[in-house]
């Protein structure tokens, strides 16, 4: 493939085909022991992440990728979550900067540099408890799609900045091709080795972190969990304090099992065997 430095950009032919797709999903973990408790931490994610609220981010992130908004769509749902999707689009970058193509964290809200056409930004949120264990958790999932010069990945440290959470994941795929000039296909514009370039140091510090990536496919994942734990950040409306050392303890256990089976992607119980509990050997 042929590839240009941050000097020598790639001549296009016509319009960029590419599409850029970042999914950037959050998790926020909860420990909420009553029927009342779980209540009033559904209730202070829906104030904290509502429509509104939900909107402003969006329209930032529409900024720092230099995008002109064309439409809103935003909803409030009973009896919880939200949903917001931007239509945007912007014409080609007369005077691109480095920092377009470069594989380095995307700036924060001062500071625009790119542009794209065509795309669309969303995203949901999903506040749920376990029926009987007093884990609540909040997830908001946040599609950024581009088809100009900028990768939306340069979005992804403002993203990081908005939302308190406890593990991440993100995606990253480029699908389609375009042509530069002379008509030689690009599969890819920019260079890229792992989403965790596109993120800045002191936060990668905070979190264990985990590369899955299909380079051959264009197709990059990561995954992050908060390395630092304390039980503070985990109760609703009190302090461990409050609790004895086994509550403690039992607590801790519950909250951590919590991240590890979203961070891995899988159950852990340590129960009998699917074979066991379905009578199948």
């Amino acid at each position: 493939m042929k590839s240009s430095s941050n000097n020598n950009h790639i001549q296009l032919h016509g319009f960029n085909n590419l599409t850029k797709s970042l999914s950037f999903n959050m998790y926020d973990i909860c420990f909420t022991k009553t029927k009342e408790e779980r209540e009033a931490y559904i209730q202070y994610i829906d104030d904290q992440y509502n429509a509104d609220r939900l909107t402003k981010i969006l329209t930032e992130v529409t900024h720092i990728i230099g995008a002109h908004i064309l439409n809103i769509a935003k909803q409030d749902y009973d009896p919880q979550g939200a949903s917001v999707t931007i239509l945007v689009s912007e014409g080609p970058v007369d005077n691109p900067s480095s920092e377009t193509y470069s594989e380095s964290p995307g700036p924060l809200p001062e500071l625009v540099v790119a542009a794209l056409d065509k795309s669309h930004i969303t995203v949901h949120t999903y506040p749920e408890y376990h029926p009987d264990d007093g884990i609540s958790t909040f997830r908001a999932d946040i599609d950024v799609s581009t088809c100009g010069e900028i990768s939306p990945l340069k979005a992804l440290n403002y993203l990081i900045h908005q939302f308190d959470a406890d593990i991440m994941t993100i995606d990253y795929r480029v699908r389609g091709f375009t042509r530069d000039v002379s008509g030689y296909k690009l599969f890819i514009d920019h260079d890229i080795n792992s989403i965790q370039n596109y993120i800045p140091q002191k936060i990668k510090d905070m979190y264990q972190m985990i590369d899955v990536n299909v380079f051959q496919e264009n197709i990059f994942h990561t995954k992050c969990k908060l390395k630092q734990f304390d039980l503070d950040n985990y109760l609703f409306g009190y302090t461990k304090e409050k609790l004895d050392q086994n509550e403690i303890l039992e607590i801790e256990e519950k909250v951590k099992y919590e991240m590890d089976e979203i961070f891995y992607g899988k159950n852990l119980w340590n129960g009998p065997d699917v074979e066991e509990i379905d009578g199948s050997q």
